[in-house]
């Protein structure tokens, strides 16, 4: 629909005076200029993931290598100048150091060479017949490649080819894959060795690290967010009052639960005085920070609850209403599904060309054979870029998801045969999406990203001034100044889709008409949306709870070199995303549904000649909200002011 002058004079000079709302039967493209420049930006990102992947080689973060370029466990190609690489590792898995008792660190490297043996020894070996006796009984080979292991015992090389004896025993490490001697001498020596080659990484590799270790868990998390949020979707569907109950006291419980969890595992961390590893020390700061923020989530959500609890009986009423919409396009249900899957694809995509670029650097081979691995040049900016392009595109596909949702139920409000609704409207408004205002939901969801990456920089200096008195004072203040904005722009950025989808304009002018028509109705349609979305909210809360809380349980088993934390953090905001991407049919199609009736009141006046498009029970449902709000006894069939001048809103085609 598109939206014209109220009156022309017969000049030739048109004065627009009011805004009618009509049928927009001939559409055209909207914000091109965006969508040319995000098809720029994403050249950029497949630029980045080829180079990524030419480059990178993320198994060596948890597979190992040995000292000539071979990764543990899978086949490797071949270094020029090192004629020990390019070996078949696949059943050779664990990372064996001929000097395990005397390891040292040298600039970063450690000392001794280290090999990839397909079981780590048992017991200790004694002799370079033990050895041989070793190799041929479990096919685990100690010593360099190049040695045959029938040459272990009269080969004059083997002292310096072979592990320095005796052999400890030694065990394979569960999540690096190395095996550690057992003896408590060598123990502590390699322990002492490996601790400080950890703390030496930097914070992002240790990251890439903790995610890739923690790579199962994290996916049976997410699983778990998934299957919270479709439980959700159906129960929300087929609301009831004793669910609005239950859903409260789940999320009460939830909020207090989790965040007395975090405090107790704060204090664990803290006084443990095996905590050694730089990992475990910030697994312990970030506890401390989650902890704080959960508890004001939970003291403001808890305020908030007891304010609006008088709102319950009209909160089911609203979600009732929009459940008869949404059964009259079904498919609606089907089509967060559809925006999920696509999500994950490109989560996936986007983390392993993260992981990727965290191990991007050239195999080199040096004087003795051996090979070094040196980063390149660049890479941060690459990692920068790329996480600007997670935010982008994951808000552009949320973007078009609300778009498709706002443009079908305006074509099932603006039909007069409500038992006849249009067929096939999500079809239609997919179509009409990427016909025509793709560009628009560029827009959208660039102008939510520039809101967001301030954020991420402030976070960013604040990790570099961490050592600064008041430099996470100044963060949290700067931080909620960004985040306020933004959730302004997203409230305002869902009513411009719905009225691009009306009047096929341009994001600007469409984002003008909805703030315009949404100043003059303020009041009442502030009054009945908001505990609506507050529900959904507790709902969204609801699923990040109980996965984070699952989270806590799953990584708090596995400490030990592992910045699980950020993980973690990762797996809350995934589950947040999913819950935010299903059950935001809810809420696009309730302020979808209020935009059109606001429309509808200031374009027609309920005569026949203008009759309403809006049911009688929304009707009903608005006036009865209105009156609890303004707290008189009074009966208003049209609670919204009409527009003198406007005509009838023809029906949507």
């Amino acid at each position: 629909m598109e939206r014209r002058g109220g009156r022309q004079q017969d000049s030739g000079d048109s004065v627009s005076e009011l805004p009618e709302w009509r049928p927009a039967v001939y559409r055209k493209c909207t914000d091109i200029l965006w969508l040319l420049l995000f098809c720029l930006f994403w050249a950029g990102l497949v630029f980045i993931s080829g180079y990524a992947v030419v480059a990178g080689a993320a198994e060596r973060l948890v597979l190992g290598y040995d000292s000539f370029g071979n990764i543990c466990g899978r086949k490797n190609t071949p270094v020029e100048g090192a004629n020990l690489s390019g070996l078949d590792m696949t059943n050779k898995k664990y990372v064996f150091f001929l000097n395990s008792c005397s390891l040292e660190i040298q600039s970063p490297k450690i000392s001794s060479l280290s090999l990839c043996v397909s079981s780590c020894p048992q017991q200790q070996l004694n002799s370079l017949e033990d050895l041989q006796s070793f190799a041929r009984n479990n096919g685990s080979f100690l010593c360099v490649y190049s040695l045959n292991v029938s040459s272990y015992t009269v080969n004059p090389k083997a002292a310096q080819l072979c592990p320095t004896l005796p052999v400890p025993p030694s065990k394979s490490f569960p999540l690096f894959n190395r095996c550690v001697p057992q003896n408590p001498e060598c123990y502590s020596k390699y322990a002492s060795v490996l601790i400080s080659m950890v703390n030496e990484m930097d914070v992002f590799h240790r990251i890439l690290s903790g995610i890739l270790a923690g790579r199962d868990t994290v996916i049976g998390l997410s699983v778990l967010a998934l299957a919270f949020s479709l439980i959700l979707v159906l129960a929300f569907r087929f609301i009831q009052t004793l669910f609005i109950h239950t859903l409260i006291a789940l999320v009460v419980f939830g909020l207090l639960f989790v965040s007395g969890v975090l405090w107790w595992l704060h204090y664990d961390y803290r006084n443990d005085p095996s905590t050694e590893l730089e990992t475990e020390k910030e697994n312990a700061k970030f506890l401390l920070g989650y902890a704080i923020f959960s508890t004001i989530i939970t003291v403001v959500l808890l305020s908030l609850i007891y304010v609006l609890r008088k709102r319950l009986p009209f909160s089911v009423q609203l979600f009732r209403i929009v459940g008869k919409i949404i059964g009259r396009i079904p498919f609606l249900l089907f089509q967060p599904l559809w925006t999920f899957l696509i999500l994950i694809v490109f989560w996936v995509f986007w983390v392993a060309v993260l992981l990727s670029l965290g191990t991007a650097g050239t195999a080199q081979a040096t004087s003795g054979g051996q090979v070094e691995y040196r980063a390149l040049s660049g890479i941060c900016y690459m990692a920068w870029y790329h996480f600007v392009g997670l935010i982008w595109t994951s808000e552009f596909i949320l973007a078009c998801q609300q778009m498709v949702i706002a443009g079908a139920v305006v074509t099932c409000y603006f039909n007069r045969n409500k038992n006849n609704p249009p067929p096939h409207p999500v079809l239609s408004s997919i179509s009409v999406l990427f016909c025509y205002h793709l560009g628009t939901a560029v827009k959208g969801s660039f102008l939510i990203t520039v809101l967001r990456i301030p954020r991420i920089v402030l976070l960013y200096l604040c990790n570099i001034l961490n050592q600064k008195k008041n430099a996470k004072h100044l963060f949290d203040c700067c931080s909620c100044w960004v985040c306020f904005p933004k959730s302004c722009l997203r409230y305002f950025n869902q009513h411009a889709y719905t009225t691009t989808a009306i009047n096929g304009t341009n994001f600007c002018t469409s984002a003008k008409d909805a703030v315009c028509i949404l100043a003059r109705n303020s009041a009442k349609l502030a009054s009945i949306s908001c505990f609506g979305d507050f529900l959904l909210f507790l709902g969204k809360v609801f699923v990040v709870c109980f996965t984070v809380f699952g989270g806590l349980m799953a990584f708090n088993y596995h400490r030990e070199l592992q910045a699980w934390v950020v993980p973690l953090l990762l797996v809350g905001f995934f589950a947040y995303l999913m819950s935010h991407s299903l059950l935001s049919v809810f809420e696009v199609t309730a302020d979808a549904m209020f935009l059109c009736f606001a429309i509808d009141m200031e374009t027609n006046d309920g005569t026949a000649e203008k009759p309403y498009f809006v049911d009688q029970e929304l009707l009903t449902f608005v006036s009865q909200s209105n009156k609890l709000t303004e707290g008189r006894n009074h009966r208003n069939t049209r609670p919204f002011q009409d527009n003198e001048d406007g005509t009838e809103l023809q029906p949507m085609t």
